[in-house]
């Protein structure tokens, strides 16, 4: 899928300092640049752990919360909650 895609490179780009902050100064502007489908950019922006799960690796998932501020335990415990079926990677 390609909207699929487009998560998981924003997820990677996140991780370099440059787009992290602009992403916390204009997160519109910074989620305009990835054609993600509505609901996964419905699902970023209300920081949707089940929204996301399946379109993008655990791990990349991962880091994106802990650059939210989620302790680990919560996002694990988030990530445990959800069906097998939901969850990727």
């Amino acid at each position: 899928m390609a909207s699929d895609y487009w998560l998981s490179k924003l997820m990677i780009d996140l991780l370099q300092p440059e787009t992290a902050a602009a992403y916390n100064a204009d997160r519109d502007a910074v989620l305009a640049k990835y054609k993600l489908k509505p609901e996964l950019r419905s699902a970023i922006v209300a920081d949707d752990v089940a929204g996301l799960a399946p379109h993008v690796n655990a791990y990349l998932l991962r880091f994106h919360f802990q650059r939210l501020g989620w302790k680990d335990a919560d996002f694990i415990a988030a990530l445990r909650a959800l069906k097998p079926e939901t969850a990727h990677g």
